[in-house]
């Protein structure tokens, strides 16, 4: 017998019909001997509809009360699941992320896991119980209702079978696995088997939308067996994603390609060029709380540089409004913004081996008229930020590049 937490995403739940789908196949593994633990997100669109909701009341809504909002999204997913577990024959208790007591910090909206209390959870599982939990949600220390961010589900998943110790973490989706990109861009994109958490780590940080990336550090702190899979097709083994890579396999020198569409770039000309400037710059962009992706910093010139960064679209105005301070503060000449870029990375373990990666990522946008404009790298992973009218075009011509389409 074993220990299973399966999470389940919004299309996974998105109908009375898909509920009872995800009931009768929770009873599968409880027939098998397993206790099960379910996390379920809002059925799709729910979320979606909820903040439009406070958007008509309130142009920008407190982040506390838009926490209290739309947290009740999978409330309403764990009790009908409950009660269609009932139905054919289950026993099954909800709860919210606040009786489970996931306690978070107080940043609402983008809250972080701190602890679980997990001893309730083991008590309803040992009399016999399904233990279904919103995910998406917690609570911090004051007792405020706290949500974890687009995609928080996975990390709840993640979060409570590291707490519980489960044998496997079970990521049921609408896809089958993870792919070496998105099908719908590149119908030739292959399933992976396997994938490091190295490697998924680096998929999820840069867009790709198959697990959240806080969900995978979990994974791959606490060595969670992780395991991605289709919640609509029975019998596929996923992708299983691994602590380390296979040493008794050649490793493909890139394992995939991630994108992300709603990067946007902003530059402080004609800042002063002297030692600390980049803190003055990227100091209060980080105390409002907005994550800066890739940094290029201009040779001087005259005594000024230009400093530019990419944040996600979504937060450019505020931190537009950021800078506009920080530009009087240290006497930069102008702030200037962009709101039409994307990025475009590939990743793999195999880089570290096969030299002359970066060149032909390189050729390979020169020859479709594709411009650079910023370039961020790591051990496994190369990242361009291009304009995103030619993202499509990129992810496809370096997907054929790189033979992804062959690949294991």
């Amino acid at each position: 017998m074993a220990l299973i937490v399966q999470k389940y995403g919004g299309t996974s739940v998105g109908s009375p019909e898909r509920i009872r789908n995800v009931a009768r196949k929770v009873a599968k593994f409880r027939a098998e001997g397993h206790q099960v633990v379910v996390v379920v997100s809002a059925m799709s669109g729910e979320t979606n509809r909820l903040i439009a909701l406070t958007k008509e009341v309130a142009a920008n809504p407190d982040p506390r009360e838009l926490d209290v909002v739309v947290s009740t999204g999978e409330q309403v997913t764990i009790g009908l699941l409950c009660m269609a577990l009932q139905d054919i024959g289950e026993k099954a208790k909800s709860y919210t992320g606040g009786q489970v007591r996931i306690l978070t910090d107080s940043a609402h909206t983008k809250a972080r896991i701190l602890n679980i209390d997990e001893a309730p959870i083991r008590r309803d599982l040992d009399e016999g119980n399904v233990v279904v939990v919103a995910g998406f949600q917690g609570v911090d220390e004051h007792g405020n209702i706290t949500t974890l961010g687009r995609g928080g589900s996975d990390t709840t998943g993640v979060a409570l079978a590291a707490a519980l110790k489960a044998d496997e973490c079970q990521i049921y989706t609408d896809v089958d696995g993870v792919y070496t990109t998105d099908p719908r861009i590149v119908p030739e994109a292959r399933k992976l088997d396997t994938i490091t958490f190295e490697e998924m780590l680096e998929l999820a940080s840069l867009g790709s939308k198959v697990l959240q990336i806080r969900s995978v550090e979990f994974a791959g702190k606490y060595k969670v067996k992780l395991r991605v899979l289709s919640s609509f097709e029975e019998g596929g083994a996923g992708t299983l994603i691994t602590v380390e890579e296979d040493k008794h396999m050649e490793q493909p020198v890139i394992s995939g390609i991630a994108f992300a569409r709603d990067e946007a770039k902003l530059t402080v000309v004609g800042a002063p060029d002297r030692p600390g400037i980049a803190y003055q710059i990227l100091g209060p962009i980080a105390d409002a709380n907005i994550d800066v992706d890739m940094i290029i910093q201009n040779i001087g010139h005259d005594g000024t540089t230009d400093f530019s960064f990419t944040v996600a679209r979504g937060d450019l105005a505020k931190a537009q409004k950021v800078l506009d301070g920080v530009k009087a503060h240290i006497g930069a000449k102008a702030i200037e913004s962009d709101s039409t870029m994307c990025k475009v990375s590939i990743v793999g373990v195999g880089m570290r081996s096969h030299p002359g990666v970066a060149s032909l990522m390189f050729r390979t946008l020169a020859e479709e008229g594709i411009n650079i404009q910023m370039i961020s790298t790591s051990e496994i992973k190369i990242s361009v930020a291009i304009e995103d009218k030619y993202l499509e075009l990129a992810v496809r011509a370096l997907h054929k590049a790189f033979g992804l389409e062959a690949a294991a």
